[in-house]
């Protein structure tokens, strides 16, 4: 079976997700050439095809787009028993498929191609599998692409640059790979022990990062994914898409990037002095000075001799002998007068009785506490080998209390109990540095995940 695909630009991430597909499925895909978008798409030609211009992909040049919409027609139309409505719809289906590429069609497509080969095994060996493979597919689309391509496009010019958004996409970035990083410490693949659907699109996702935004200084922080890369994209079926993969020496320059309030081109003289007209007419209206940002109280505390960016970045690259570098590193740096420790215990730990959702429940927790990020660590356990699995936590806070603000602005924090850790009682002192660790078994009990706030 071949297809045919009219794609935007040579190196599309997207359609790279399909060639690989297609190469690990004996799916033939040829993409056209001389297409450009914006031009090749707008042709009457191409509309004929598809009237709303967008990419689309057919099975030979014998079958139209008239003839499409000629059967969708007879679809609506025609009485026909449920029965026979759904085979032609999936026999129609087979040959023509419009998608437009966007954030979730570009799946869709990928996955479309997938399922020509029966039984493929890029959806992995089981439905359980399966189920993985979608959730690291959309981990992929929104915790990793979505940031890159944020991050890329204001570098680029395409979006107005802020130098406070990046700063909080970066960190949503790092928030992503780190997530990653922990999977890929003790799995090869996302799913199984074979590439799947999932490894495909994440690793299309993460090309673009290596290739031209991430230098080598920030994905050394995740050696776990960096290992996985360097072995997907050398994988037979991908080397042959990819070709030699380069890293990026450095991020994008911003030299280019659009700065808000940039002004335009020079008018020309008439609208110029048009604009002259109106800058006239508001002559002696003063604008209201905009009042200076409220300052958070934490900022306002005395100085701490605790660093915190210190002791996260010595958290992030402590690999081996782990008691004995980072945990001895925190309580050297620890200052009981500028910070506090915290225990927390989810109130409603019997209703904990499937794995993911607890899951998702705390890493939902996690990113609604990122409004915290400058003034606190914090470490999740979500402890069991079976349910119903406990959830509790460790957390480091700027000042003697939890901020008031992260009590107003995250709901979750009425769902824990939560206690003042006494440091000077050993047995509490040591329990706070297990949970650091990942100490495990914790409480006799095995750690069915650990996450990190930081």
């Amino acid at each position: 079976m071949a297809l045919k695909l009219y794609a935007g630009y040579p190196g599309n991430k997207n359609v790279n997700k399909a060639l690989i597909v297609a190469e690990y499925s004996g799916v033939k895909i040829s993409v056209v050439e001389k297409f450009e978008m914006g031009v090749t798409n707008k042709t009457p030609e191409f509309l004929k095809m598809n009237p709303i211009g967008k990419i689309i992909t057919k099975l030979c040049d014998s079958c139209s787009r008239h003839q499409f919409w000629r059967h969708r027609r007879v679809l609506s139309l025609k009485a026909m028993p449920l029965l026979d409505m759904v085979k032609l719809h999936m026999h129609l289906r087979i040959f023509f498929f419009f998608f437009s590429f966007g954030n979730s069609s570009n799946s869709q497509f990928v996955d479309v191609v997938a399922k020509l080969k029966a039984g493929n095994p890029l959806f992995g060996s089981s439905a359980i599998e399966h189920g993985q493979i979608e959730q690291w597919i959309d981990f992929s689309s929104l915790e990793i692409n979505a940031n890159l391509m944020s991050y890329f496009k204001a570098r680029m010019g395409r979006t107005p640059y802020f130098p406070a958004v990046e700063e909080a996409t970066m960190a949503a970035l790092k928030r992503g790979f780190d997530a990653l990083n922990t999977h890929l410490a003790s799995n090869t693949y996302l799913v199984g022990h074979s590439v799947t659907l999932a490894d495909i699109v994440m690793t299309c996702n993460l090309y673009m990062g290596f290739v031209r935004i991430l230098p080598k200084s920030f994905t050394s922080e995740f050696p776990y994914v960096e290992r996985y890369f360097w072995t997907i994209v050398n994988q037979p079926n991908i080397k042959k898409i990819f070709g030699d993969v380069k890293q990026t020496d450095s991020a994008p320059s911003i030299e280019f990037a659009k700065k808000p309030g940039q002004q335009k081109e020079k008018a020309k003289p008439e609208e110029a002095s048009k604009e002259a007209k109106k800058e006239e007419s508001v002559i002696g209206v003063e604008e209201e000075a905009p009042k200076p940002k409220a300052k958070n109280p934490l900022d306002l505390l005395p100085p701490s001799k605790m660093i915190l960016d210190d002791w996260k970045r010595l958290y992030s690259n402590t690999k081996s002998n782990f008691r004995e570098v980072a945990i001895k590193g925190f309580w050297d740096m620890y200052d009981p007068e500028g910070y506090s420790l915290w225990f927390c215990d989810y109130k409603y730990n019997d209703e904990n009785t499937v794995s993911f959702v607890t899951l998702n429940k705390v890493g939902g927790f996690l990113q609604r506490m990122d409004l915290a990020r400058k003034y606190a660590f914090g470490k999740m356990l979500i402890i069991g080998g079976q349910p119903p699995f406990k959830v509790k936590g460790l957390w480091l806070f700027r000042g003697q209390e939890i901020p008031q603000f992260i009590v107003d602005e995250c709901y979750d924090m009425e769902l824990y109990e939560w206690a003042k850790v006494d440091i000077t009682d050993e047995a509490q002192k040591e329990r706070a540095s297990q949970m650091i660790e990942d100490f495990e078994p914790f409480d006799g009990e095995p750690l069915l995940d650990a996450k990190c706030f930081k």
